[in-house]
């Protein structure tokens, strides 16, 4: 018989996008629940998908105290009823109501993977707030892993756990990179798929094409990357910027000024939120990336495995990515005037683009594959 394995985020997304195939991989090993909110897509598409039994639990990703115990009592009681060997949690919510729910029942492994930490754009009592919880967190887990070098380095620098507690799966990211769904060679004919899609967005066949993928928001730089991409098409004319994801509503929202050069500068294209991007990134010679922070960012293993060489700024998770000058550059963070000295060096040197993109590939496939992620956590499982 199977011991019983959970696995729990706040949201679906996080489950459908981020763990996509594991939570099957890993229930020919073990009789795995997924736990997470409900919504009209995500959620259904992981039951169908994984094969796996899930079960609904709202979460809020703010902080919500009275709705947040409410959650934790349904957690502990789910939990309590289904006697789990080992309880895993991701982001931030879940892994502070599930790791407590988790050890309040008694459940034997207790697992939390870290991926991001939005507590470090904080500051004054939030801040304290949020290292508290950080603290609570991993407390009660057995195990934290930090799914970068970086984040563990952030981890032992505030005192947040023992750094004997801590422990990076394979050479980092929590789900690995399907080297085969995410290739130029995805689709029979790439090079009609992309003359169509060029010709839909309007860009010409001489063009040198900049994306982005992701929240336009002020955290990941979009401010910057308008600014150094405005500047470029000052001097050269057959350069398209393209932005493949939703404005942000919320948090980092984008000034007025960058919102209306977005959507009347020619040359950029935002083109909304696409569940499969591969198109977009076959359409690109350059993949720019200049977040202000990040845990292990899934788009750059997307992009360097569809051969693109990346600009990315000198954060965790992006710097282990990328090597600078072979495969990709590296600026500083917040800096338009390096992103426009990256962004005018990859388009007059065509010979290093080249170079760089060869590289992309066989860096991530040889370092971050998704088969060598999966392994890495299943010895992990039955280590217990």
């Amino acid at each position: 018989m199977k011991k019983k394995l959970i696995r729990i985020t706040t949201v679906p997304i996080s489950m459908n996008i981020l763990l996509k195939g594991q939570l099957k991989f890993m229930n020919e090993h073990f009789d795995v629940i997924g736990v997470t909110g409900r919504d009209e897509k995500h959620f259904d598409e992981v039951t169908l998908r994984e094969g796996v039994r899930m079960h609904a639990i709202d979460m809020k990703r703010t902080i919500s105290p009275l709705n947040d115990l409410l959650t934790l009592f349904k957690l502990y009681r789910f939990i309590k009823n289904e006697k789990p060997y080992i309880v895993h949690t991701h982001t931030p919510k879940a892994g502070l109501l599930g790791m407590l729910a988790a050890k309040f029942a008694g459940v034997p492994v207790k697992m939390h993977t870290v991926a991001g930490m939005p507590l470090l754009g904080t500051k004054g009592l939030k801040r304290i707030l949020l290292n508290n919880i950080e603290k609570i967190t991993y407390l009660c887990a057995d195990k934290i892993y930090p799914n970068s070098k970086g984040l563990k380095d952030i981890i032992i620098k505030h005192k947040f756990c023992r750094p004997d507690k801590l422990k990076i799966i394979a050479n980092g990211s929590s789900n690995g990179i399907n080297t085969e769904f995410f290739s130029t060679d995805y689709t029979g004919d790439k090079i009609q798929l992309k003359q169509d899609l060029k010709h839909e967005l309007g860009i010409k066949p001489a063009d040198i094409v900049y994306t982005f993928v992701g929240r336009l928001c002020t955290e990941k730089g979009i401010n910057e990357l308008i600014g150094a991409f405005t500047k470029l098409l000052c001097s050269y004319n057959n350069v398209k910027l393209l932005l493949v994801g939703p404005f942000e509503k919320e948090n980092g929202v984008l000034g007025q000024e960058t919102i209306k050069q977005i959507q009347n500068v020619p040359g950029i294209l935002a083109v909304g939120r696409h569940d499969d991007i591969r198109p977009y990134l076959l359409c690109s010679d350059i993949f720019v990336f200049p977040s202000y922070r990040e845990g292990f960012p899934n788009v750059v293993l997307q992009a360097g495995a569809m051969g693109l060489p990346c600009i990315v700024t000198d954060i965790n998770g992006c710097n282990e990515i990328i090597t600078d000058g072979h495969n990709g550059l590296i600026i500083p963070v917040k800096d338009s005037g390096a992103l426009y000295m990256a962004l005018e060096k990859l388009y007059t040197d065509s010979a290093l683009r080249e170079k760089l993109s060869v590289n992309a590939r066989q860096s991530v496939k040889s370092k971050f594959s998704q088969e060598n992620v999966w392994q890495e956590l299943l010895k992990e499982y039955k280590g217990y």
